[in-house]
């Protein structure tokens, strides 16, 4: 009967051990944090256990870091335009160190850590219209997925960077100016929003030329201000930047020829755009430029999430 009490005791602190935690937080106090910033501290070193952390309403002022040792961390938002995590540096900006800002130290939100989630945020850079680079959030970690997320700013507002980072977009909006989408991370947009807010470029895909994949866009949704009609799908700020669109509604503010170079530079010779039945005033297929190309069905069929990723599915489960 002892054994049989002690092997009880072994399995239930066994379960607790590896049980999920769950923490809140509040502006108000009624959860076990104040701010994101003290939830994210709590999380342990090395962490192997999945952390899911709810973020009650409100405009959370704090410039924050996922470490990379965190991993397995949710966050959940209560509401994706009332739950705001924002702040406001920008290139050129000292920091209270003295340090100059630049486009990678100006983010809001950088996730270091693999297998990061986050849902129901609103993920901000408010530096303002004029303010260069200032990255709302930048991703690093391998097998992050985004859900219902609002990812907004101006210029520089999404930093895919890691060629090592795959990242997941589901049912999220993207709003920037130019190049607003942009790194050497393979990235999957499903189902997105993207808005422009000034005739300058969506994305500035860096993909590595080992890669197959860079950004991929499926059934998304491309819209822009009304007084813009010259914004381009997209210039390669590499050789070999890899940007796909497909059965996507593009905009009336996209312009005919598609997509851009970058600088005068020559990278646009081994840039690897492409698109499939797209649709849409911006569509214009016959006018595109020629170093871009037109999918075909056989080609199209091959690009799924699990071939893009490399055999990852991202888990979307709660």
């Amino acid at each position: 009967m002892k054994r049989i009490t002690l092997f009880l005791l072994f399995i239930l602190t066994a379960n607790f051990s590896f049980a999920q935690k769950k923490w809140t937080v509040s502006q108000i106090g009624d959860g076990n944090f104040k701010t994101v910033g003290e939830a994210l501290k709590a999380i342990p070193l090395n962490n192997k256990k999945q952390i899911i952390i709810y973020i009650k309403n409100g405009n959370y002022k704090e410039k924050l870091v996922l470490d990379s040792s965190k991993k397995h961390v949710k966050l959940i938002g209560e509401d994706a335009f009332k739950t705001i995590l924002t702040f406001d540096d920008h290139t050129g900006k000292i920091s209270p160190k003295g340090d100059t800002i630049n486009t990678q130290t100006s983010y809001s939100f950088l996730a270091l850590a693999d297998d990061f989630h986050a849902e129901n945020i609103t993920f901000q850079n408010d530096a303002g219209f004029n303010a260069g680079q200032a990255v709302a959030l930048e991703v690093r970690g391998d097998k992050a997925v985004f859900v219902n997320c609002r990812i907004i700013g101006n210029q520089d507002i999404l930093f895919l960077n890691s060629e090592n980072s795959r990242q997941y977009y589901l049912n999220c909006y993207l709003e920037g100016t130019t190049d607003f989408i942009f790194g050497a991370a393979t990235a999957w947009f499903e189902n997105c929003h993207v808005h422009s807010k000034k005739n300058s470029h969506i994305t500035a895909a860096s993909t590595p030329q080992s890669h197959d994949f860079g950004f991929v866009f499926n059934q998304c949704v491309l819209t822009g201000d009304a007084e813009f009609d010259k914004v381009s799908l997209g210039r390669p700020w590499r050789p070999f930047a890899s940007v796909i669109y497909m059965r996507t509604y593009i905009g009336q503010h996209i312009k005919p020829e598609g997509w851009s170079i970058w600088n005068k530079l020559d990278t646009y010779k081994l840039a690897r755009y492409a698109e499939f039945e797209n649709y849409g005033p911006g569509a214009k297929v016959k006018e595109r430029v020629n170093w871009a190309k037109q999918l075909t069905s056989a080609e199209a069929k091959k690009i799924t999430p699990e071939i893009v990723f490399k055999g990852w599915i991202p888990k979307l489960s709660k």
